[in-house]
């Protein structure tokens, strides 16, 4: 159910992954039939999995804080995801850009509140 990844990094209270979301994941099946997109539902647990492994383990999901999904994510995009622990605040601050040859386009960014 995770996409591939391509390469990680992680600073301290920092992370950022280059992923690639192939077309036969899970999650593009049936989201929708003629123009398959990654659900949001998708992206947020990837940032709840991949935070939870390496910025904040042992934290859970309490709420969304804020969320803005700008560009759809297609199969066969590379995506890059900068995550960021806000630990004073239980913030984890999140986004993906789809990284394109020369340049990236913002998809998704938002922040999701987190308790023990």
């Amino acid at each position: 159910m995770r996409p591939v990844e391509l390469s990680r990094h992680i600073d301290g209270r920092q992370a950022e992954l280059c992923l690639r979301v192939d077309g036969d994941l899970f999650w593009f099946q049936g989201h929708f039939p003629d123009y398959p997109l990654l659900p949001g539902m998708a992206q947020l647990d990837w940032v709840l999995l991949y935070g939870d492994e390496l910025l904040a383990p042992g934290w859970l999901f309490s709420a969304v804080e804020s969320i803005k999904f700008q560009r759809p994510i297609l199969p066969g995009s590379i995506l890059r995801l900068k995550m960021a622990w806000q630990e004073e605040k239980h913030l984890l601050a999140f986004s993906y850009a789809i990284v394109l040859e020369e340049t990236e386009q913002m998809a998704s960014s938002g922040k999701i509140s987190l308790c023990r």
